[in-house]
């Protein structure tokens, strides 16, 4: 399984952007700088990573560092995917 391109997925999906998030690299800076994650999107994405990745996130696994760039998200599921 593709980590980065199911994360792009599970962004465009949750956020409603038409396709935008192909074009996102892992640098990509999420939080503060896509207008569409805000605080109710952020649950929806990790609603939608325990879903597809088959794990559950605890509320004190994770904060707005893991939502900073593409590249932070990526490697917070690696993580918890071991």
């Amino acid at each position: 399984m593709d980590i980065t391109k199911e994360v792009l997925s599970i962004l465009d999906e949750v956020l409603c952007l038409n396709g935008r998030a192909a074009a996102f690299t892992h640098d990509t800076p999420l939080l503060g700088a896509v207008p569409e994650l805000d605080s109710m999107a952020v649950v929806g994405v990790i609603n939608l990573m325990e879903e597809r990745f088959d794990f559950f996130v605890e509320d004190d696994e994770i904060d707005g560092a893991t939502f900073a760039t593409v590249g932070t998200l990526v490697e917070f599921i690696q993580g918890k995917l071991g």
